[in-house]
């Protein structure tokens, strides 16, 4: 199996495809499941290679997003949600503004997000009385 990228719009799609065979890569295309494309690239690619693929998909996935902001049905269903499990073993959804998401998902991965999400959880549910900062007691 090689390099799997994801697009939502058959533009950026085809941007992307044309970059990769313009460096020499062939790409196979598949319709997505649920929406959008998959495009596959073979493994082997040298570092150099794969590191610019990387950037021109980021700047593809940049204006992915503006694409996506620019469509006022999809904006008014924006939301963005963590995942957390609680101390009695129950999950809960966190919902989160989508733009502070997009601040986080830009600086931190998907399982720093959570880990951050089920810290703030657990302080919830165990809050501490008095100072943040507190030496243990010996």
């Amino acid at each position: 199996m090689g390099f799997e990228y994801m697009f939502f719009d058959e533009a950026l799609r085809d941007r992307f495809v044309a970059f990769a065979a313009g460096h020499g890569i062939t790409s196979t295309m598949r319709q997505d499941e649920i929406d959008g494309f998959v495009i596959e690239l073979p493994d082997g690619l040298d570092d150099e290679l794969q590191d610019a693929l990387e950037a021109e998909y980021d700047a593809i996935m940049d204006a992915q997003m503006l694409l996506a902001e620019s469509d006022e049905d999809l904006v008014s269903h924006a939301v963005a949600g963590v995942t957390v499990t609680l101390s009695d073993g129950t999950t809960r959804a966190v919902r989160i503004p989508p733009p502070i998401a997009r601040r986080l998902f830009e600086h931190f991965t998907p399982e720093e997000v959570h880990e951050i999400a089920t810290a703030i959880a657990e302080s919830v549910e165990n809050p501490v009385d008095g100072p943040i900062c507190h030496k243990p007691p010996q």
